[in-house]
């Protein structure tokens, strides 16, 4: 039995605020957001807010901004209206936090809100009610204070789905934990049940990352500041060593905006790839600023994603800045951070070539020392040279004899330089002197100011695996065809991603070509996969593309080998090695990226200061 045909009839107001509402208003923590928002568009040097009951019974947030003129209070509850865009090419350069007029209509269908606010022309503040939208007169300085009071009291459906008071209060404090990290120029203050919970005055980014995050936060913190194109990254990263068991210490902002975007998380997570231990998640606070016109905030009514126009050049510069920070961190000196200063360690500012942005590659390998070579007795410099071919299955690039890696360490030489004497080494050298080894796994070395304790097997494993990364991307991807092409089932998308990004899957050793609607022909690989799942790699690799502009797969299976071989190259525990040996293998860290962790995210050596040791003995006291 059909039921009854209802007629087209428009809806009214109210319940068009209370449908456009759920899609922005899930909890208090998404009122605050808003709200917090709109003072901070308004320039507001500072911003106080209450809470009551984790902000189901009451949010207040008052600011010093510009404030709202008598006769636009109405505007402002009403949806569609907004200071911030008058036509399309506002909307695609938006630079302000908030641009759709829809927030406090939005608030307002589903809570009792009270605006009052003043200019700077004004003699006194005004106050409306969005109940009957009566405006009169009220006590208020400069600014706008927006009280929202018995959130989703008429809407008991979404009512039932606020969780309890505490956990709604944690959202709330999430929420203002990234927006006062996006603005140390601005003061926070937070109040909760009429008693202050968190204070952030205005400071520089340092200090404020310091305030919200901690002291552990930034005394692991790497300072990154690298400019591509119309893109700037900057912000902090913290070493690897640092990394913790949950991704909650991950804030990414886009022109100012927290924002979560697969495009970067894509980028951290490749550039942690090579120094993260299993499941540790990377901490970091970095900020993105972009055109505005190379990047869409119009995406969800939340406004908490973002499409870039270019998603794989933001891809790539993240991906290099980001490597490069980490490979230049390894000899930073880790001193801890005064909160009195609110500095962090630095990253040298860095710009990329404004022409070629879109191009960006990885950098080379910078060479801080001349490189030394781990090397078998009367054999000249195998890791540097040649890589090994004893695996068949490499295929034809790997077109060398074997040369058994790393069976001893020889002390460095020297060409040109002044030799270093046994006295000033640890002066000198940053890994200082070894001076034993100890249970035959570990180097024992005394620098200028303490003790490190080295684990040779680790460190030497991490030599071995960079040399060997640096030796293959001096040459060129050698291609395997194959005997028989490789038929894949794909979807309508993935062959037009093939026929779109022919030429970028050409370089990365693939010749593939649509073979029918949802079919793609594989004819030529990588040879040193051949013999690998090449249709799950290609799959991989086509949703990466799809998803992110760019893939990664392809350099990780390769690093996942190449790490296979440096982990069987090193020199094993028990392993007997003279002083001169164990100084040349400090000096090969010395000059080797990320020489601070072993191919699997484990730390090769820890450092004492002597301060340290003499707590341990009480000396001083």
């Amino acid at each position: 039995m059909s039921a009854t045909r209802r007629p087209i009839a428009a809806l009214p107001d109210r319940l068009i605020s209370q449908i456009a509402a759920g899609e922005v208003i899930e909890r208090p923590a998404s009122v605050l957001k808003e709200i917090v928002e709109n003072a901070i568009d308004a320039n507001a040097n500072a911003i106080e807010v209450r809470l009551e009951a984790g902000g189901i019974r009451r949010i207040s947030v008052n600011d010093d901004g510009h404030g709202i003129e008598p006769d636009e209070l109405p505007l402002a509850l009403t949806r569609h209206a907004t200071s911030k865009i008058r036509s399309l090419a506002d909307l695609e350069s938006v630079a302000s936090m908030g641009f759709r007029g829809e927030a406090l209509a939005s608030i307002a269908s589903v809570a009792r809100v009270t605006l009052i606010s003043r200019t700077n022309a004004s003699a006194h503040a005004w106050q409306i009610d969005a109940q009957n939208n009566s405006i009169q007169p009220a006590a208020g300085n400069q600014g706008t204070t927006v009280d929202v009071k018995g959130l989703f009291d008429e809407v008991p459906a979404r009512r039932k789905f606020l969780k309890a008071e505490t956990t709604e209060f944690g959202h709330c404090m999430d929420v203002m934990t990234r927006i006062a990290l996006a603005h140390p120029e601005i003061a926070f203050k937070v109040f909760h049940n009429d008693k202050p919970v968190r204070q952030w005055p205005i400071a520089s980014l340092a200090k404020r990352v310091l305030d919200v995050l901690g002291q552990e936060f930034s005394d692991n913190a790497i300072s990154v500041d690298a400019a591509g194109g119309p893109v700037q990254i900057r912000g902090f990263v913290t070493r690897p060593t640092a990394a913790r068991s949950r991704a909650d210490r991950q804030f990414l902002f886009v022109n100012g905006r927290h924002v979560r975007d697969r495009t970067v998380s894509h980028a951290l997570k490749a550039a942690y790839a090579d120094v993260l231990h299993g499941d540790r998640q990377p901490a970091y606070v970095l900020f993105v600023d972009i055109d505005p016109q190379s990047v869409d905030v119009n995406v969800h009514p939340a406004k908490n994603e973002v499409r870039f126009r270019d998603s794989g050049a933001v891809h790539r510069l993240v991906q290099q800045v980001v490597t490069q920070a980490l490979s230049e961190s390894v000899n930073v000196d880790q001193n801890t951070i005064e909160p009195a200063n609110g500095s962090l360690p630095q990253h040298p500012s860095s710009s990329v070539n404004s022409g070629n942005w879109r191009s960006l590659a990885v950098p080379a390998r910078p060479s801080i020392q001349s490189r030394l070579s781990l090397h078998e007795p009367g054999a000249r410099h195998p890791i540097s040279g040649p890589l090994p071919a004893s695996n068949p299955s490499w295929g034809a690039g790997w077109q060398t004899a074997h040369t058994p890696l790393a069976d001893r360490i020889d002390p460095p030489t020297s060409t040109g330089t002044a030799k270093t004497t046994e006295a000033d080494t640890d002066e000198v050298w940053p890994l200082g002197r070894a001076l034993a080894q100890v249970h035959g796994i570990y180097i024992l070395s005394q620098t200028k100011d303490g003790l490190i304790l080295v684990d040779m097997h680790a460190a030497h494993e991490r030599v071995v695996y960079e040399q060997l990364k640096a030796a293959l991307d001096d040459r060129h991807i050698a291609t395997q065809h194959l005997l028989v092409p490789l038929v894949i089932s794909v979807t309508d998308t993935e062959v037009g991603l093939v026929q779109e990004h022919g030429q970028a899957l050409a370089q990365m050793g693939f010749e593939m070509h649509a073979g029918g609607p949802q079919s793609v022909v594989v004819r030529s690989v990588p040879a040193l996969l051949v013999r690998g799942d090449i249709e799950s790699l290609v799959l991989g690799i086509l949703r990466d593309m799809e998803q992110v502009g760019v893939s990664a797969l392809l350099t990780q299976q390769r690093n996942q080998l190449l790490a296979t071989m440096a982990c069987h190259g090193a020199v094993r525990a028990n392993r007997q090695l003279s002083i001169a040996e164990m100084n040349a293998l400090l000096r090969q860290m010395e000059q080797t990226e990320r020489a601070d962790q072993c191919n699997h995210g484990r730390p090769t050596w820890i450092a004492w200061r002597l301060a340290d040791l003499d707590r341990l003995f009480m000396r001083g006291q």
